[in-house]
């Protein structure tokens, strides 16, 4: 689910292999009008030439979270499912089009009910750019959160994902009892579009590209996880307490 520029970085790779070699023959031709024809001048012309390009061809990878590290995640004003003495909290990037976010909802509520009091949910936001639509649900999905009613919303818009349009997030606020001029106020306000940038850039800052990731007690889960791969991380969190 994340997007690369591979082809941005061969060209640039390409072009510094060009002048390396370029530098390389200069450094040679040089040493050769100096005069200095020795064995050990032709190498170390040479090994210029040959040790930039490699370096070159090898782009460092993206940042990504180290699932050895524990991670602290501020919560904040983050919608929360749960209760609040859990002793594990499952933090979670999601994006409301990404299919596999839709995939690993029926594990989170299987969670939910083998694990009750013991865990606890938190969401954050995390539209890709390669999902046109994410967007405006993430902006639905927190101006319900501002009349309390977040969770509705997300269950709601995950339910049927193929259905995402302003109109059915305002059918949706709605059924669920919003009030609309609220909604529709809270919907326009630079104040529910900055939520989603600050998800957005904490998720950047930790090297979170894509969805769903999660934080288990800090400690990072990659993707559509199967329900023992979730439990193995609690049991282990809650045997430390």
């Amino acid at each position: 689910m994340q997007g690369h520029s591979s082809g941005g970085a061969l060209v640039a790779a390409a072009l510094i292999l060009g002048a390396s070699i370029l530098g390389g023959a200069y450094l040679l031709v040089m040493s050769i009008d100096r005069g200095s024809t020795k064995l050990e001048d032709l190498n170390e012309s040479l090994k210029v030439a040959a040790a930039a390009p490699a370096a070159a061809a090898r782009p460092s990878a993206p940042k990504r979270p180290d699932p050895q590290q524990v991670y602290e995640i501020e919560v904040g004003n983050a919608p929360v499912r749960g209760s609040e003495s859990a002793k594990v909290t499952i933090v979670e990037w999601a994006d409301f089009q990404c299919p596999f976010c839709v995939r690993v909802n029926p594990t989170l509520e299987q969670i939910g009910k083998e694990y009750g009091d013991k865990v606890r949910f938190v969401f954050k936001h995390l539209p890709l750019s390669m999902h046109k639509k994410a967007r405006a649900a993430h902006q639905s999905a927190e101006a319900a959160h501002r009349q309390g009613k977040f969770w509705e919303m997300h269950d709601r818009i995950f339910a049927d994902p193929k259905n995402l349009s302003p109109e059915t997030y305002l059918r949706y606020a709605g059924e669920i009892g919003l009030d609309i001029d609220q909604y529709n106020s809270d919907l326009a306000s630079s104040s529910v579009r900055k939520v989603v940038d600050d998800d957005l850039a904490l998720a950047r800052e930790l090297g979170v590209s894509g969805t769903p990731s999660f934080f288990v007690n800090g400690r990072f889960l990659s993707g559509a996880q199967p329900y023992g791969s979730f439990a193995r991380v609690i049991d282990e969190e809650l045997a430390k307490n």
